[in-house]
């Protein structure tokens, strides 16, 4: 690789001394590197010539970043400036051994599975993204549960009495979904995963479903059959409104995010690392 693009979280990188290391140092090399900070969705102007894009910030710049240039299929480096990634797989140490190894084209490229999401008002689309951690569908405004009826294939699987619904993929089985109890799901699988938001039950857990699966989440009524507000979140980032009878179809993406890896540890070693050496 000869040519890379620079997204910078100037929230990390304040004064871009890191930014202006990595960029000094590949073009010492010989390089061409653009660099920008990290701008609002769809403002990116990525050079057609761009061979990878390294992402400085945390797990959060990078998703943006997977978002912006998933119709270029540009595979997508971290560096983790903050304090726990599990997307970003390089530190301030490991930084320029593995620059050297992108200029030597010593890696490899993992493909991260995505979610396609459409969200739907009286029957018509009214919003569609994609996502590569998690679709999380939830009230909004006041704290008070909702009813949310769940579709697989168009039939009926169940109603939860909940905070939410998050539909996340392997790779975002590490995020949200682990912070309320989801299980801990390999990034190579490829499958959809449910779990519920603070769910009024005691005997509620997630649910996984194959790739080729459609899950229908109805934006149900609160109490009393009152009309309720809410929010259908990709990313964290793209927020879409609804209300009570809307509903958001998920799918398997028909795009994925292309994810370099330099180093040969495995799944497993990197979350005994990110989680504190608790699964040994």
């Amino acid at each position: 690789m000869r040519q890379f693009y620079i997204i910078t979280n100037k929230m990390k990188d304040k004064e871009l001394a890191v930014t202006h290391e990595i960029s000094g140092y590949l073009e010492k090399h010989g390089c061409i590197c653009y660099v920008k900070e990290e701008m609002p969705r769809g403002e990116h102007q990525i050079p057609s010539k761009a061979e990878c894009v390294l992402v400085l910030g945390g797990d959060g710049t990078l998703l943006r970043a997977a978002r912006e240039v998933v119709d270029q299929e540009i595979p997508l480096l971290g560096v983790n400036l903050g304090t726990l990634g599990y997307l970003a797989e390089l530190d301030l140490k490991t930084m320029y051994p593995a620059l050297d190894c992108l200029m030597a084209d010593e890696f490899k490229i993992e493909r991260r599975m995505m979610l396609s999401g459409s969200v739907y008002h009286e029957n018509k689309i009214v919003a569609s993204d994609i996502a590569l951690n998690d679709i999380v569908i939830t009230r909004d405004g006041i704290l008070r549960a909702v009813r949310y009826n769940n579709y697989v294939n168009d039939d009926f699987l169940n109603t939860y009495q909940a905070d939410g619904i998050i539909i996340s993929t392997p790779t975002g089985s590490t995020g949200y979904s682990l912070s309320v109890g989801g299980p801990i799901i390999s990034p190579a699988a490829s499958l959809l995963l449910m779990t519920p938001l603070a769910p009024h039950t005691l005997n509620t857990r997630s649910i996984i479903f194959p790739e080729g699966d459609k899950i229908t989440v109805e934006f149900g009524s609160g109490r009393d059959g009152r009309t309720e507000h809410g929010v259908a979140a990709f990313d964290g980032d793209n927020r879409v409104p609804m209300v009570s009878g809307d509903r958001i179809e998920i799918r398997k993406s028909r795009r994925d995010t292309r994810i370099i890896k330099i180093s040969d540890s495995s799944f497993l070693e990197t979350l005994r690392k990110k989680m504190g050496n608790c699964y040994k």
